[in-house]
């Protein structure tokens, strides 16, 4: 990478291909003594790639012309659930395993598109009974805002629960991470900016983040601006106001729930959690409160499951192999709860779970303390499945 960044070498096919065949899960950081920061070094070198590629690339135009576009983003979302919902999913796999199974599999990990999108079910403001202990901006996402809509209302619920004001602007944008995570900075960059925007206007005392690689990637707000004048100290204001969901409730206190988990249960850690963030100890500290001694530890609890944002579709196979492991670590610990807080790994984690028919639920922390809380009748404007 240095060789590259100082024009003694060129961007060549293999550096190309070793560049993309990292995870960019962050292990290593948390391994290596000296400190490296091989993350922000790992996207740096693919900022270069995409800067110097010539031609149409369709992960970089559905990244920055779908993903990082709302609008656009929910209307292509509506499309996917209708394709899910009359039957036309189940005949596209059906030919897809006659022309290419290769193709198949990719297609089976996509999660079913949300019956409603959360931004368009939850007002700007919501208050909690009595007085606010605070206020809480909540990032609502591109992914979870489409795939994982309920849990966005779970992590409402919960902070409503526990007292705080919440506040959702409703002209967030993606959070710029995909983007950033796969080479395109230009991109992540103005997404941040307009976010700074947004959520200053929210005048919220913290940002909470239900998604581990949007947190992680919000807290580098600060960093990712440091050399813009206009932003730089705006987006560190922006950055230390940033908190995962588990981190918050962890340090602010929650209201433990009036009956436990009983069935065993055990924590899988996102990897821009546990590496990125370094926030491990707080979730599972909360999982250990609400689920006793049905919690069952979960050996290489810190391993990338595969999902690794797209990496488990661009490189299908080598995803497998770290689902693979996930999955016969979670069959040791004879959970009947998988417990994540990132949408990537509550996908490929659920997706291994159905390819091995198991009986096992992979659920966001707020999901479970939502159900604990006794919320579970209040979802009809959500849930018809």
């Amino acid at each position: 990478m240095k060789s590259v960044m100082d024009g003694t070498i060129a961007i060549t096919r293999t550096f190309v291909e070793e560049m993309n065949f990292c995870l960019d899960c962050q292990a290593c950081e948390t391994a290596c003594p000296a400190g490296v920061r091989y993350g922000t070094m790992v996207e740096t070198a693919r900022t270069m790639i995409d800067d110097n590629r010539r031609g149409f690339n369709l992960k970089r135009f559905v990244l920055r012309n779908i993903v990082a576009k709302r609008g656009i983003l929910l209307f292509f979302a509506r499309l996917i659930r209708i394709y899910q919902k009359i039957g036309l999913e189940k005949l596209a796999l059906s030919v897809l395993s006659i022309i290419s199974p290769s193709l198949k599999k990719r297609a089976q990990l996509m999660p079913r598109v949300s019956n409603k999108f959360s931004i368009e079910v939850l007002p700007e403001i919501k208050e909690p009974n009595g007085v606010a202990r605070g206020s809480v901006a909540i990032l609502t996402g591109c992914v979870m805002d489409v795939f994982y809509a309920d849990v966005n209302l779970d992590t409402v619920d919960v902070l409503l629960k526990n007292g705080w004001r919440i506040v959702i602007p409703h002209q967030q944008v993606c959070c710029g991470s995909l983007s950033a995570h796969n080479g395109d900075h230009h991109t992540a960059r103005d997404l941040a900016r307009r976010n700074i925007e947004v959520f200053e206007k929210a005048r919220a005392d913290y940002i909470v983040v239900n998604s581990a690689g949007c947190g992680a990637f919000m807290k580098q707000y600060g960093e990712l601006l440091s050399d813009d004048s206009e932003y730089k100290e705006r987006a560190q204001q922006i950055s230390n106001k940033v908190k995962d969901f588990s981190e918050f409730l962890y340090e602010t206190g929650f209201i433990l729930p009036e009956s436990k988990v009983d069935t065993p249960i055990t924590y899988h850690e996102a990897c821009h959690l546990v590496h990125a963030q370094k926030v491990s100890v707080q979730p599972r500290s909360i999982v250990k409160q609400i689920s006793g001694d049905k919690y069952h530890e979960l050996n290489e609890s810190t391993w990338c499951c595969g999902s690794a944002g797209i990496y488990n579709v661009t490189h299908y196979d080598h995803a497998s192999k770290l689902l693979e492991r996930k999955i016969a670590n979670i069959k040791t610990t004879d959970a009947s709860i998988v417990i994540t807080g990132n949408p990537g790994c509550m996908g490929q984690i659920s997706h291994g779970v159905k390819k091995e028919n198991l009986n096992i639920e992979v659920l966001h922390p707020a999901t479970i303390l939502r159900r604990l809380y006794g919320f579970d009748k209040r979802r009809k404007q959500m849930d018809d499945k």
